[in-house]
């Protein structure tokens, strides 16, 4: 992990929303992006890996009967739970071991350049093994980020540990972000 927890929860001392998620036109026009970005209308069940506070959340896990997100930081995974009650949230730091569940969307939005690439070659291992049919989101902030890894080198590590039958393509691209997608087995047919 490029980033260690303790620098995550210091984010999370003052206030639920480091990031202005519920406030920024950035973070709200992305959000918007991401959902448009969506290959179906509806999925059975998704994983958001970094989901922060579920602001993201808040747009998607209408569209999955079963949402699960992911994140380190117990703060966020608090103000998470409050604002989609009706998803499951989890507070685990990667690397660790996956949730359960046939996830047919899974979301990477501006999470891989908080890893490393040994973690991020374990996290498409795991996505490999477990979901190889899933469609896959992945939002890649192209800014500075002050980690290891920028955005988009994470995000080539990212789709070169899942190999070629794991063929993306780029919805958007702003100044700002990317966003890529790997459509799911029955887009593919």
């Amino acid at each position: 992990m490029s980033v260690t927890l303790n620098e995550l929860e210091k984010k999370y001392l003052e206030t639920a929303d480091p990031w202005g998620f519920h406030t920024s036109a950035y973070e709200q026009e992305k959000f918007s992006a991401t959902r448009d970005a969506l290959g179906r209308e509806r999925y059975a069940s998704a994983v958001e890996f970094g989901c922060g506070n579920g602001a993201l959340a808040e747009r998607l896990a209408p569209l999955c009967n079963s949402y699960v997100g992911i994140d380190g930081v117990e703060r966020a995974v608090l103000a998470a739970r409050q604002a989609v009650p009706d998803a499951r949230f989890i507070h685990k730091m990667f690397p660790c071991s996956l949730p359960d569940g046939d996830h047919d969307l899974i979301i990477l939005s501006e999470i891989l350049y908080f890893l490393d690439e040994a973690d991020i070659d374990t996290l498409a291992a795991q996505i490999w093994r477990r979901w190889p049919h899933a469609e896959i989101i992945c939002v890649t902030y192209l800014g500075e980020t002050g980690h290891i890894l920028q955005g988009e080198d994470a995000l080539q590590v990212f789709i070169q540990s899942l190999g070629p039958t794991f063929a993306f393509t780029n919805i958007k691209t702003t100044p700002d972000y990317r966003i890529d997608r790997r459509l799911g087995q029955e887009e593919n047919r």
